[in-house]
């Protein structure tokens, strides 16, 4: 798929969907519950997401094979949406200069029905001139090219379709918002009216369709036919929810009946709805069999929660719901995605740890720009009055930080201040006796926010003081300690961004760095060092270290 024809190429929305629940939608002034998951939060599920990368999700699952192109940030929701597109052996022809990846919050209500909050970041800062220069090559390899009136300024729809016609290739345009919505938030009304009349094929909503045609008929095929006639596509397509679909083309004029299911989620159902739409087209099949294929998928997407489909197993609910066998040779791999080589694969995890060291880099130099010296400096205070004052040093996390705060105990000890690893769940079922009032223990958390907290008031309760090394200095840990070492940093690395990397090594780096002030602190020799490390090649050099001094003294 590297170089060759894509049966489908995207342009538009790629976003982080968190979805929460709700017992209803609310409505200005009022106040609701969110529902909790299984692990006790508010948010049920983070997936992929957006208009577009959705049906191009879903079309995938159908066996077509699928790019996207356009503009996102360099960031976590970034990183989180190109690992889901390689997954789903999306290619990708995407520029990561935007100012921030989009990303949506998603409220769904107990019977299905959901309200969405968008945050569109770069989607809305990719530039018609971007088009062509960026990506016009990438464009030119598809049968077929689909974009959106939903998060894209109008003037770069315009781009995208006027260039797609110049090269003969057809278009589908999703319009999301109603005309006054979309002019007002994306571009002109005289832009939108361009967009609708260069797209070849048009697919509103029901709402959307009865203010494109000025109608309130209520029938969607009139309003269909009236859209098309209006603007000269070859064919105009409503969706209308629980009541299926209307088609207006040069050839047909239809309604075709949806598939009954047990909704669960709306979101996403004409994301995959329009997929069907785009493998009728590329198989040339009938009207009314594209229009019952599509009502399948959005039938199959509804049944569960969230828009972008996970798993390429959904083509045999859709088939099923279809009634007709699918074409063999376009079917998707087993493995989720058209088989990269071994070559391109490893050039792509190459590229992956090279961006991963880049980041981490950065974020270390950052960190050391914005880093509070002086906290360290108390933080040496602190540890040597407690010393002086017979008490000892403990270091405790949970999770990633408990191993860093293993390692800062033993390192601490190494150059001379006794330490010990305090664990944390242990301190709240005996162990806290480990803890004396002339104490000084040190936490570790990133977020500051996790089962640390109810350690580190016991800790207090205890009398001891607490140091927190952390990334949020507004945190309830932070709001707890009597001293905070703040450590923060934008992202983590790594295909999800999720998983600690890089604030492991924010931890560890101020760590450290506290550790060599003790060392100075304390005075530490090199012949105290060697007795403390009796054996090994350190131990061999202190004992080095040591002797040429003892000579250049006597000397």
């Amino acid at each position: 798929m590297a170089d060759g024809k894509l049966d489908v190429v995207g342009c538009g929305s790629m976003v982080v969907d968190q979805f929460y629940r709700a017992p209803r939608i609310i409505t200005a002034d009022e106040k609701t519950i969110l529902g909790a998951h299984d692990s006790g939060g508010s948010i049920e599920r983070t997936q992929v997401g957006g208009l577009v990368l959705n049906h191009l999700g879903w079309a995938r699952v159908l066996g077509l094979t699928a790019g996207i192109f356009g503009k996102m940030g360099d960031d976590r929701h970034g990183e989180f949406l190109r690992a889901g597109m390689d997954r789903f052996g999306i290619a990708q022809h995407l520029t990561l200069d935007g100012s921030a990846s989009s990303f949506a919050n998603v409220i769904v209500d107990a019977n299905g029905d959901r309200a969405i909050y968008m945050a569109r970041g770069a989607t809305a800062e990719l530039r018609p001139e971007e088009i062509s220069r960026r990506h016009g090559a990438f464009i030119r390899r598809a049968h077929v090219v689909s974009t959106e009136v939903s998060q894209l300024p109008l003037p770069t729809v315009n781009a995208i379709l006027s260039f797609a016609l110049k090269n003969s290739i057809p278009t589908v345009l999703d319009v999301d918002l109603p005309a006054a919505d979309a002019a007002a938030m994306l571009g002109t009304r005289a832009e939108l009216e361009r967009a609708l009349k260069l797209a070849t094929i048009l697919k509103p909503s029901k709402a959307v369709a009865a203010s494109l045609a000025n109608s309130k008929s209520g029938d969607p095929l009139k309003m269909a036919e009236k859209i098309r006639a209006k603007y000269g596509n070859r064919a105009v397509i409503i969706t209308m929810g629980d009541r299926g679909c209307a088609i207006a083309a040069h050839d047909a004029a239809l309604k075709i009946p949806a598939f009954r299911v047990k909704q669960v989620d709306s979101t996403g159902a004409g994301d995959a709805f329009l997929s069907g739409i785009l493998a009728a087209l590329r198989w040339k099949l009938p009207w009314d069999k594209a229009g019952r294929l599509a009502n399948a998928a959005g039938a199959v997407c509804i049944k569960r929660l969230g828009a972008f489909p996970e798993r390429f197993e959904l083509r045999r609910e859709i088939v099923d719901l279809y009634g007709e066998a699918l074409p063999e040779s376009t079917q998707p791999h087993t493995d989720g995605f058209r088989a990269a080589s071994p070559i391109q694969q490893a050039e792509r995890e190459v590229r992956e740890i090279e961006r991963f060291f880049t980041q981490s880099l950065d974020e270390l130099k950052i960190l050391r720009g914005g880093l509070d010296l002086g906290a360290l400096a108390r933080a040496v205070e602190m540890i040597r009055q407690a010393q002086a004052r017979g008490g000892r040093v403990h270091v405790t996390g949970v999770g990633k930080p408990e191993h860093v705060a293993r390692y800062a105990a033993s390192l601490f000890c190494s150059v001379g201040t006794p330490a010990t690893f305090l664990h944390a769940t242990e301190t709240l079922h005996g162990s806290l006796g480990q803890v004396h009032p002339h104490d000084v223990v040190i936490a570790i958390s990133n977020s500051g926010n996790t089962e640390i907290c109810s350690a580190a008031i016991a800790i207090k309760e205890q009398g001891a003081e607490l140091i927190a090394v952390t990334g949020n200095r507004n945190s309830d840990l932070a709001r707890i300690a009597d001293l905070v070492i703040c450590a923060p940093v934008r992202r983590e690395g790594g295909g999800l961004g999720l998983a600690p990397r890089i604030s492991v090594l924010a931890e560890t780096f101020v760590l450290a760095g506290l550790s060599v002030a003790l060392e100075v602190a304390r005075g530490l020799t090199a012949e105290e060092y060697s007795r403390f490390h009796r054996a090994g090649v350190l131990g061999d050099a202190a004992r080095r270290l040591a002797r040429d001094g003892k000579n250049k003294r006597r000397s």
